[in-house]
Formats: C-alpha cells, sequence, structure tokens
C-alpha cells in the first residue's frame, strides 16, 4: 500500500496541490496526508494553512491533515533538522506516530533546499519525491546545493505556468523535468476557495499588494513603508480613487497608518484589508481594474489567469539592494522587471531575450551549479553588455564579458594574478 504526504505551509500551496490532484498529477494511493507546516517567525499566534478561512474547501482531498509543527514541538519547523544518527529513530516515530506501518512513502515537499522540507525528505530515506513549486522563484536556480541523497530521489517539478513558454531552472542540475499543473484546474480551486470567503468591502478599482521585505532584511521598515506609499500615489495618479491595501499578514501595523494618512493627502478612499485571504480569492470576487506590487507572484496570477492589468513598482531599488548575488529573490525581481510595466513610469518593452536572461542570471547565481550556462550567459553578455541585471563585480568574479576592458580580460584567468589578489585580501584581514 502506498501513502502519499503532501506537505503545505501556505493556502496558495494547498490548492496547488489540490488543483494538481484534480488535474490527474498524482497516481492514486491508498491514504493521502496533509501535512501543514507553520513558518511564520511565531507560529503560536499565526493561523496555520487548516485554519485559513476556505481551506474546509480543499480538505477532501486528503484522508488526513497532520500538523508537522505539532510534531516536532517545542522546535520551529524552519530551524530543525534531525541528526544523522537520528534519522532511522524519527522514521520509526514517525510511522508510530502517523500509523504508516509498512506502507509504501512517496513525498509531495515545497523548498527542497531548506527545511522543514528537507527534514522531511531526510527522515523518509529513499523514498520518491515530487516538489512543487508555486511561485517565480521555480525558474531560478537552486538556492544551494541539496545532498545527492535527496536531489537525486526527486521525480520531478510541479509548477504553475506563469510566465507561459519559459521553464524552471530549479533542480535541473539533478535532471528534473519540469511538469505545468494545468489552469483551468487551479481557477476551479481558486473559485471554490472565493465562494466561501468572508464578506469583503466595497469593489476597489485599484489593489495594492504589500510585502515584508524589511523582516527579510532587504528594506528597512521605512524603506518599505515608502514603498507601499509609492504604490497608493501611482495608483491615485492613474485616476484611481478607491484603492484597497491588502498587508502581509507579518507586516506591522503601521504601514496601513502610514498609507492612511497619505490616503487623506491625496483624498482618496483607502480600504486597508486585515482579512487572511488569497490575493487570487480578491481577483475572482472584486475584479480590481489595476493590480500593483513589487515583485509578488499574485502580479503574474492577475495577469496570465484572470487577464487584469497590474504594474510593478520599486524593483529597481530591489535589485540593487538584493545581497548577496545569488539571494533566491533575484529571479522573481528580475522577471517582475522585465515583463510588468511600470506604476510611474507606464509601458515598457518587453526583454530582448527572456530565456537567455534567465540562463546568464541563473548562472551568475549559481555558476557551480550550472557550468553547463557559461556560453548562454556570455553570448547574452556580448550582445547585451549594459544590462540592468547583472552587476559588474560579479561579472569580474566570473570572468564575464563587461567586468573588465577588452586590455585586461586576462586578468581574472591569470594564475599569478589571483595568487596576488588572495595574499592582498589575507593582509588586509590581518589589518582589520
Amino acid at each position: 500500500m502506498t501513502t502519499q504526504i503532501f506537505c503545505a505551509s501556505t493556502l496558495y500551496g494547498a490548492a496547488t496541490l489540490a488543483a494538481a490532484l484534480d488535474a490527474g498529477c498524482f497516481a492514486p494511493a491508498y491514504r493521502r496526508i496533509l501535512l501543514v507546516t507553520n513558518n511564520a517567525s511565531t507560529p503560536e499566534i499565526t493561523p496555520a494553512v487548516d485554519e485559513m478561512p476556505g481551506f474546509e474547501q480543499l480538505r477532501h482531498h486528503f484522508d488526513d491533515v497532520l500538523s508537522w509543527n505539532g510534531t516536532i514541538a517545542p522546535f520551529h519547523p524552519g530551524g530543525w533538522s534531525p541528526r544523522p544518527d537520528d534519522v532511522p529513530l524519527w522514521e520509526r516515530h514517525l510511522r508510530l506516530l502517523w500509523n504508516l506501518g509498512t506502507d509504501d512513502i512517496e513525498l509531495a515537499v515545497e523548498s527542497l533546499q531548506v527545511n522543514p522540507a528537507l527534514a522531511i525528505a531526510q527522515i523518509f530515506t529513499g523514498v520518491p519525491v515530487d516538489v512543487y513549486a508555486d511561485g517565480l522563484m521555480s525558474y531560478g536556480p537552486t538556492r544551494s546545493k541539496i545532498d545527492p541523497l535527496v536531489g537525486t530521489r526527486v521525480r520531478r517539478l510541479l509548477h504553475l505556468d506563469l510566465v507561459p513558454g519559459l521553464k524552471p531552472l530549479l533542480l535541473t542540475e539533478f535532471g528534473v523535468g519540469p511538469e505545468v499543473v494545468p489552469t483551468e484546474q487551479f481557477l476551479k480551486v481558486l473559485t471554490q476557495l472565493a465562494c466561501t470567503a468572508p464578506e469583503l468591502p466595497n469593489s476597489p478599482t485599484a489593489l495594492l499588494l504589500g510585502q515584508y521585505l524589511s523582516a527579510l532584511s532587504i528594506l528597512t521598515p521605512e524603506e518599505e513603508e515608502q514603498l507601499h506609499v509609492r504604490m497608493l500615489r501611482g495608483a491615485a495618479g492613474r485616476g484611481h480613487h478607491r484603492i484597497m491595501f491588502k498587508p502581509h499578514p507579518s507586516a506591522p501595523a503601521r504601514y496601513s497608518r502610514a498609507l492612511e494618512e497619505e490616503a487623506v493627502k491625496l483624498g482618496v478612499e483607502l480600504t486597508v484589508l486585515d482579512l487572511p485571504v488569497l490575493a487570487e480569492v480578491l481577483y475572482e470576487r472584486l475584479r480590481p481594474a489595476l493590480v500593483v506590487g513589487c515583485f509578488s507572484t499574485a502580479l503574474f496570477t492577475a495577469r496570465e489567469f484572470y487577464g487584469l492589468e497590474v504594474a510593478r513598482t520599486g524593483t529597481d531599488l530591489l535589485l540593487e539592494r538584493l545581497t548577496p548575488y545569488e539571494n533566491s529573490n533575484r529571479i522573481p525581481v528580475t522577471l517582475t522587471d522585465a515583463l510588468l510595466p511600470d506604476l510611474e513610469a507606464g509601458p515598457t518593452t518587453t526583454a530582448p531575450d527572456l530565456e537567455a536572461l534567465l540562463k546568464t542570471v541563473g548562472f551568475m547565481m549559481q555558476p557551480q551549479l550550472h557550468p553547463l550556462l557559461r556560453p548562454t550567459a556570455e553570448r547574452h553578455l556580448t550582445a547585451h553588455p549594459s544590462t540592468r541585471y547583472v552587476k559588474r563585480r560579479r561579472l569580474m568574479a566570473l570572468a564575464l564579458p563587461g567586468g573588465l576592458p577588452a586590455q585586461l580580460a586576462f586578468l581574472p584567468r591569470n594564475a599569478t594574478t589571483r595568487r596576488m589578489v588572495r595574499q592582498v585580501r589575507s593582509l588586509r584581514r590581518a589589518l582589520q
């Protein structure tokens, strides 16, 4: 008998799994378990997936719903993993606790390169793994090197077709092929969620999507406040007078107060939504004329799945601030900046070769995982030397076109030069 364990940390992810099950992406199984993980910094006061409005519409897809937080309490899911010597003990413990017996196990997880997905995959040694991706990060490279004992077990990458025609780079170093979750099935699931959503305020003409960039140390809280204010000003500048702001669940309350003060100055009607509903539910119920955000995946679902007008703001700042260069948010920011129109500047042209751009940035993020992408990166950088998506320092480190003037291009490949640079750096650290 086969038991399938599906891990989900967000309602969006659970909806993606439900759509994949409806579409027949998973083979029949004796038992299906939804393992809920609450990865919020304070899970004790943050509702888990199975406590979100609308989850009951997804419940029938699974035979049981279990809590990973409760299983490993008092540890936090994002920071706990089993010690190598304890892995057999943990597998036996979970088989007893979850009544798995001697069933064959199949896993479906998100974000395999980090915990809790990585910890769960390590505990169930040798079982096949499917990875599903519900956001733009799937188009980028794996953020860190995965143990081959885990990576070679991955059979496929299930993802939503957020950028039609573009293939994800995630896990391709293990030869993992992508598989699209049918859009029509995903929309059916979202329609079911929308039908059970709580009563919403009056329909706005513009919807602003907040994020939590300060919590990720990408922006300061003050800079993130100003980013949201820019969204409000831009929407008002386009003639929208009924505007709704949907803050991220982790965003501090002062964001909404800063926006309310700005709304009074601009003379617009602002509604701050404090209900824990998906942005897609708002698209389904309210049909806003404009959706504004920074680099949220919801911008692409609005454009591709609902045909709504979208606009971005703040990506220029994010392209400068993201550190290190291999930050996993770089690909979402790059795709948003290249494909979506700027809120303040108006329509922009599409990147000349999106696939080449993706492979170039992906190679520069993880050159050791994707060395075969170097020729593509060199050709793209030769044709587009002034692209805003690369850093000169990174170009120099990888000896790529544009990093140094042509007459000095030999230096990064010169062994003597590299040895001298290492000596200088060592001396500088010693002096510091």
